[in-house]
C-alpha cells in the first residue's frame, strides 16, 4: 500500500507523461493551490463518512457487513507485511514487463473496485427507490465437498422436512437484493470506463470507494493497538521514503487505484490533464481507522460529545496540511505518516490529560460494541499481604459454610408427575445406608429417594443410603454375612405373604 504525498511538478518524470523527452511546462500557483485543497478535501470524505459507518457497522447484525478487528499481534505485523509486499513490487517492476503487471493488476482491481464502489452507493441508492420497488433477497453460496457431503447436492433433506443439512465449510455466504444488483450495475460502467481509459476520475472514484470501506471495516480493538499500528508504518513510511526510491517508484509505476491523484495544471488543460499531485491511500486508512475507533470510544462514554473524534480529525488536517507544505518547500515526496502519526496520537492523549480520561481511553475494547455482554477489566484489585496469608484466607473461605437455595414446592410437585426414564446411575456412589430387604415398601421408598438424588429432581434430600443389596456387598465386604441375612429373611417374609393371599 502506497503511503506516499509526492509532488511530480518539480521535474521527475512520472509514468505516462513527458515520454517524447519534452519537459511539462511549470504549473501555475492556482493549479497547484487547486490540487493540494482537493486532495485534502478527498482525503477528509471517506474518513468522516467511513468513521460514522463504522459505528452502524459494529452494532449491525449483518454478518456479510461484520468488521474484521485487528489485534496487537496483527499490527506488530503489519509492516513487516507492508514492506515485503511493497519490495517484491518492486523487483517485479525491475524484472519483468511493467505493461503487462498492470495489465494484470489492473484487471484484479476492476473487480475489487466494482463491489468496493457498489457497497459504498448502496446506503445513499436507497433513498431513490421508490417505495414499490421489486426488492427481492438473493444469497450466494459457495461451500467445500461435493455428490452428497455437498450442502444443498443429492441427499439434502427436503425443505420443511425439519431435518438438517450435512455441516460443509463455507467459503461465500454473501446475501444480496435486487437494490444491491441496481448499485452493481451503476458501479460496473465506472470500472469498464476505468479499464478503457484509465482516467483520474475513475481512479478516484475507486480510491475513495476502497478507504471508505477500509475505514468501515477495519476495527482497531483498543488504542493500544492503534498506536502499535501508527508506531510500526511510521517507521515503515520514513525509511521506505528517505532511505531508498522504492515507494516513489512503485507508487507512480503501479497503475492502480490505491492511490488518490488530481492535476495540477486542470486550469490549463481540463479534463485531459497530465500533471498529478498523488496521496496514498494508506495516509487516508491507517490514521482513518484510529480516528474511527476513537468516534466509538466517544459513543461508549454516553457523555453526547465527540471530543476525541473531532479533535483527532482536526490533528488529521493539521498533518496532512504540514505535510504538503513541507513538500512544497522542499520540492521532494514527504512521507505523510511522519506528520500524521504524531499529531494523530498526540492531540488526542494530550486532551485526555487534560480531562483525566487516560486510563478510559486505554482501557477501551472496540470489540465490546459487537458483543455488548461481554465483561471488560477496566481496573485491576489491589492484592497486600504474603503469599501465606493469602492462602489461608483463601482456604478459609473455601472450607466456609454454603447457604443452600430453598426448593419450590411447586417444582417437587411437579417432578413427580414427571415419568422420565434416564440411564440407571451407580448407587453405590451415592447411598450409604443399612441394607433393607428386597421388594419391600422401606426398600422401594428408599430406591426413589435414591434415584431422584441421582438424577438432580426435585425431593432429593442429603444423606447416605443403600438402595441395592449388591452394591453394598461390592463396596463392603464385611458386612456380606449380614446382607445375605437380610435377603434371605426378606425372600421368606416375601414368600410367606405369598401363601397367605393363596389361602384366602
Amino acid at each position: 500500500m502506497d503511503s506516499a504525498l509526492s509532488d511530480p511538478h518539480n521535474g521527475s518524470a512520472e509514468a505516462g507523461g513527458a515520454a517524447n523527452g519534452t519537459t511539462r511546462p511549470p504549473s501555475t500557483p492556482e493549479g497547484i493551490a487547486l490540487a493540494y485543497g482537493s486532495l485534502l478535501l478527498m482525503a477528509l470524505l471517506p474518513i468522516f463518512f467511513g468513521a460514522l459507518r463504522s459505528v452502524r457497522c459494529a452494532r449491525g447484525k449483518n454478518a456479510s457487513d461484520m468488521p474484521e478487528t485487528i489485534t496487537s499481534r496483527d499490527a506488530a505485523r503489519f509492516p513487516i507485511i507492508a514492506s515485503c509486499t511493497l519490495l517484491g513490487l518492486y523487483l517485479f517492476f525491475k524484472i519483468f514487463s511493467q505493461e503487462y503487471i498492470n495489465l494484470l493488476l489492473s484487471m484484479y482491481f476492476f473487480v475489487l473496485g466494482i463491489l468496493a464502489l457498489s457497497h459504498t452507493i448502496s446506503p445513499f441508492m436507497n433513498k431513490f427507490f421508490p417505495a414499490n420497488f421489486p426488492n427481492r433477497q438473493y444469497q450466494l453460496l459457495f461451500t467445500q465437498g461435493s455428490g452428497e457431503n455437498k450442502e444443498g447436492g443429492r441427499g439434502s433433506p427436503a425443505p420443511g422436512s425439519g431435518l438438517t443439512r450435512p455441516l460443509c465449510p463455507e467459503i461465500i455466504n454473501y446475501e444480496f437484493d435486487a437494490k444491491d444488483l441496481v448499485c452493481l450495475g451503476l458501479s460496473s460502467i465506472v470500472g469498464v470506463w476505468y479499464l478503457l481509459r484509465k482516467h483520474w476520475i475513475a481512479n478516484n472514484l475507486f480510491g475513495l470507494a476502497f478507504s471508505l470501506n477500509g475505514v468501515e471495516l477495519l476495527h482497531l480493538n483498543n488504542v493500544s493497538t492503534g498506536c502499535i499500528l501508527l508506531g510500526g508504518l511510521f517507521i515503515y513510511d520514513v525509511f521506505w521514503v528517505f532511505g531508498t526510491n522504492v515507494m516513489v517508484t512503485v507508487a507512480k509505476s503501479f497503475e492502480a487505484p490505491i492511490k488518490l491523484v488530481f492535476p495540477q495544471d486542470l486550469l490549463e488543460k481540463g479534463l485531459e490533464a497530465d500533471n498529478f499531485a498523488m496521496l496514498g491511500l494508506g495516509d487516508i486508512v491507517i490514521p482513518g481507522i484510529f480516528i474511527a475507533l476513537l468516534l466509538r470510544f466517544d459513543i461508549s462514554l454516553k457523555k453526547n460529545t465527540h471530543t476525541y473524534f473531532y479533535t483527532s480529525f482536526a490533528a488529521y488536517i493539521f498533518g496532512l496540511g504540514l505535510t504538503i507544505f513541507i513538500m512544497h518547500i522542499f520540492k521532494h515526496a514527504q512521507p505523510a505518516l511522519l506528520y500524521l502519526v504524531p499529531a494523530c496520537i498526540g492531540f488526542p492523549v494530550l486532551v485526555a490529560l487534560a480531562k483525566g480520561e487516560v486510563t478510559e481511553m486505554f482501557s477501551y475494547e472496540s470489540s465490546a460494541e459487537i458483543l455488548p455482554h461481554t465483561p471488560r477489566l477496566t481496573h485491576f484489585p489491589t492484592v497486600s499481604g504474603s503469599p501465606a496469608s493469602l492462602a489461608d484466607s483463601m482456604q478459609q473461605k473455601l472450607a466456609g459454610p454454603r447457604r443452600r437455595r430453598p426448593q419450590n414446592p411447586s417444582a417437587i410437585g411437579r417432578s413427580k408427575k414427571l415419568k422420565v426414564n434416564p440411564p440407571k446411575p451407580n448407587l453405590s456412589s451415592i447411598c450409604r445406608c443399612p441394607p433393607l430387604p428386597l421388594g419391600t415398601t422401606r426398600h422401594r421408598k428408599r430406591r426413589a429417594t435414591c434415584l431422584r438424588r441421582a438424577y438432580g429432581g426435585a425431593g432429593a434430600k442429603p444423606g447416605r443410603c443403600w438402595a441395592v443389596n449388591a452394591s453394598y456387598e461390592e463396596s463392603n465386604p464385611k458386612d456380606a454375612a449380614a446382607v445375605t441375612e437380610g435377603s434371605k429373611e426378606g425372600t421368606e417374609a416375601s414368600a410367606s405373604k405369598g401363601l397367605e393371599k393363596k389361602e384366602k
